[in-house]
Order: structure tokens, then sequence, then C-alpha cells
């Protein structure tokens, strides 16, 4: 893959959504259910947000992509999460995994652990957790690591190997959301730039990106949905913190963007395509 194959695919992927508005269920976190279905709307999707088992597989059923959260934990959703996952990887559907504070309690590695033959088709990180992740599923060693609830402790580049060791084990993407953002196939690596610190200052800037990603795998494949997603972001939070005075606005302002930027501006946001020796 080229730029200009996938400049044409971002593209591809932004009008279609835009076009047939394709519903992503989430289960996802209390603490950013609101903005996460407000971004997935904003960018032309339709929201659904769903916690019970007897509802998970029954909308997963009508939908092209799924997303699952680990930032809130309930007694009750490994109830829903196992089935669901058992589900979405026996019939080949598309899921995207946010695993939020990877690592921090009995539950949430749990479901960690469970997920490593469930096979994610995206997983959406920060540095720490995808860190996390492969040495919890024996794909790298990190002694460093340090779990700090949903906070990075580590750059996007310290976990680049760990993120194409899970993307190669996986077969899908891995998303390490930073100040660049590090998105990889295992076969190549893009990095999507642009983005603001102000993004910081809001609640479920990572966790919305992540639903958002799998809106845009409903009408393509994983990698370029994973970089359209990145690459809306970033150019939106860049934007958006020029006309802010603050959170609040800059929250307003960024959705906004989500919803009026073209495609064609959104393809031609920073990027750059690092091919990988496999």
């Amino acid at each position: 893959m080229d730029e200009q194959e996938l400049k044409q695919g971002i593209t591809k992927a932004v009008e279609d959504v835009r076009k047939t508005k394709p519903m992503a269920p989430s289960i996802t976190n209390t603490v950013t259910v609101n903005f996460v279905a407000n971004a997935q709307l904003a960018v032309g999707g339709a929201a659904a947000m769903v916690y019970l088992a007897d509802e998970a597989e029954a909308i997963a059923s009508i939908s092209q992509s799924f997303y699952v959260n680990l930032g809130t934990m309930f007694d009750f959703y490994m109830d829903t999460l196992e089935p669901l996952s058992d589900y979405l990887h026996e019939n080949n559907h598309k899921w995207v995994l946010d695993p939020v504070a990877a690592g921090l309690g009995q539950m949430r590695s749990q479901a960690i652990d469970y997920f490593k033959d469930k096979t994610p088709t995206i997983i959406r990180a920060n540095s720490t957790e995808i860190l996390t992740i492969a040495e919890m599923w024996g794909l790298a060693s990190n002694s460093k690591t340090k779990i700090r609830g949903v906070e990075a402790e580590d750059e996007v580049e310290e976990a680049k190997d760990a993120a194409i060791a899970i993307a190669s084990y996986t077969g899908g993407v891995v998303v390490v959301s930073g100040k660049v953002d590090l998105i990889t196939d295992g076969k190549v690596i893009v990095h999507s730039y642009g983005g603001s610190e102000m993004m910081e200052n809001i609640t479920g800037a990572g966790c919305s990106l992540a639903g958002v990603c799998a809106i845009y795998e409903c009408v393509t494949d994983s990698l370029t949905a994973a970089v359209t997603a990145s690459q809306i972001y970033n150019l939106a939070g860049k934007i958006a913190s020029k006309k802010a005075n603050g959170p609040g606005s800059f929250e307003s302002e960024f959705l906004d963007c989500l919803y009026n930027l073209s495609s064609e501006d959104i393809a031609n946001n920073k990027f750059e395509i690092e091919e990988l020796d496999v």
C-alpha cells in the first residue's frame, strides 16, 4: 500500500460512512459513553450502547463491527464479554478492543487473557496498555512497564515492537495513541500527525477514537479504518484547539470538526508509511 492508495481508501471510507450511516454497537465504559456515541454520530455512523448478554450477540448479528471497552468493569460484564467474543471470533466478525488500564485488577486481566485467542481486528490503546498486553499474551517482555490507571507511562515509539508483535499474532491492526499515532498491521507502520494537547483535558478522546475505528471498519478493511479514524481525530483536534477557549468549547468544536471536515482534507492530513521487513 502506497501513500496514494491509502489516501484514496481514507477518502472512500469517510464518504461511505456518511452515505450509509453504519451502526457499530459498543460495550463501553460509563465515564465516556456519551462522548463515544456523539463521536460515532458526528462522523456519520450510528451508535448503540449495550451491556447485557442477551442483547449483545443479537445486535452484533446486524452490524459489521463491534466495539468493546474495558474502562469500567462490573461483575456482570464477563457474562456478556466471554460469549460475545466467542460469537465474534466464530463468525469472523470485525471488532475493536480498547483495553483501558490493562493489567489493573483481576476481572480486567481475566477479560484480556480471554481475548487473546478471540482475535480482535483492531486494538486501540496507549503505549503502556500495548506493552502490558504484549507481556500478558507472552509476545514480549518489558519489566519496566508501569500501570497507571488509564494514562500512559511510556512513549509511543517504545511500544512499536509490542504493537507489531500483537498485530502479527492477531492478524489485525494495533493503534497506539499519542502525540503521533502509530498504526500497524504487522506489515506496515503508519504514523498520523496532528492532534492537540487539549485532548488530554477532556474525557473520552481515546475511547471515542476506538469507537470511530469501529464505524469506519464497517465499510473498509481494518488498517484503512484505523488510519482514517486517526486522521480525522488528529485533524479535528488541531483545528478545534485553534478555535476553543478551554476544554468545554474544545469538545464542542471537536465534534463539529468531525461532522464538517471534508474527506479530502482528512486524507491529506500528514501521515507517513513505513514498510516493515517481514
